[in-house]
């Protein structure tokens, strides 16, 4: 699967999600708040050898591949991230990191908080925060 693909796939995702996270965050449009809310809710989990896992909301919180609510990885928790910001009308984009343009490794998403951007990485252990990377592709979300 491209990089194009990918991209593609996990909207199909987000938008399949957002009724769901309409219903799983509470009201609050505070960023901060909706971290914290997922944050506490997921496990990060490797996607198995050779297979790139797509969860939609539901499926990471409800019925996942390893049996465990929440459990996912960086794509999973940016789908959940995407669809929540969705649902409550917070603008948001998605942030493709590594070390390389031809080979992202890993994926999360930005808010606007306050009129700034701010990282929204439930890898990461805090809200605002992620790790350095060279490489740093933006890619708008449209709903």
């Amino acid at each position: 699967m491209s990089l194009d693909d990918t991209i593609k796939q996990m909207g199909v995702q987000i938008e399949e999600s957002v009724d769901f996270a309409d219903t799983f965050i509470p009201e609050s449009t505070d960023p901060a708040y909706i971290f914290h809310c997922l944050k506490s809710n997921v496990t990060y989990k490797h996607d198995p050898v050779g297979i790139e896992l797509l969860q939609s909301m539901p499926s990471l919180f409800n019925d996942n591949y390893w049996g465990i609510p929440g459990a996912g990885d960086c794509d999973c928790f940016t789908i959940a991230s995407v669809a929540c910001a969705v649902a409550r009308d917070i603008p948001v984009r998605l942030v493709l990191v590594g070390n390389s343009p031809d080979a992202p490794s890993h994926v999360y998403c930005q808010m606007k908080d306050r009129g700034k951007w701010v990282d929204f990485d439930l890898v990461a252990p805090m809200y605002g925060i992620t790790k350095p990377y060279k490489y740093k592709h933006f890619v708008n979300v449209v709903y």
